[in-house]
């Protein structure tokens, strides 16, 4: 009876670090979105007060989120995800299938492939969007006067950063 707990134990514990790291990847985009988190500590319904403490704090919080889930977790559990060199979902969905799986198993691992590269795509369009969308709303600071330019100025600029980019 003890083989089958301590079975049990190991899977539980293999569970949870699996559902740890995907936490990671799921809330991983702070990583690549401070500025949003910060935004969203000050602002809001849920806000807190700009003082020097609260600011201090947030900016604790974000380095070491970015510390910790940008260079540990990246650079020491997904680096490792590689097949022969070659790392992104599709190398993950190799590694998934490398004992050779019943052919439903493929297809559920190819789907959930696929599936992933289409949010790494929408997360590739979006974030520009957003990002500059963003920025451009900060004209409101200055003056309200420029409101009704917003979006076409952000059109402008990610048509013209999207325009030059193709050129390298």
């Amino acid at each position: 009876m003890d083989d089958i707990g301590n079975h049990h134990n190991a899977q539980n514990k293999r569970l949870l670090a699996a559902t740890l790291a995907a936490l990671g990847i799921v809330y991983g985009d702070i990583g690549t979105s401070p500025l949003y988190a910060v935004r969203e500590c000050f602002a809001g319904e849920g806000r807190l007060a700009i003082n020097e403490v609260n600011v201090f704090g947030v900016m604790s919080l974000i380095l070491w989120a970015l510390i910790i889930v940008v260079s540990v977790k990246y650079l020491i559990f997904v680096m490792r995800a590689d097949n022969e060199g070659e790392g992104g979902i599709f190398a993950l969905m190799m590694l998934a299938n490398r004992d050779g799986k019943p052919r439903a198993r493929i297809s559920t691992i190819a789907l959930m492939g696929l599936f992933g590269a289409g949010l790494l795509y929408g997360d590739g369009i979006i974030t520009p969007a957003i990002s500059v969308l963003s920025a451009v709303e900060g004209v409101h600071v200055a003056t309200s006067a420029l409101d009704r330019f917003v979006v076409p100025i952000t059109l402008a600029i990610l048509f013209g950063l999207f325009w030059f980019q193709r050129h390298g």
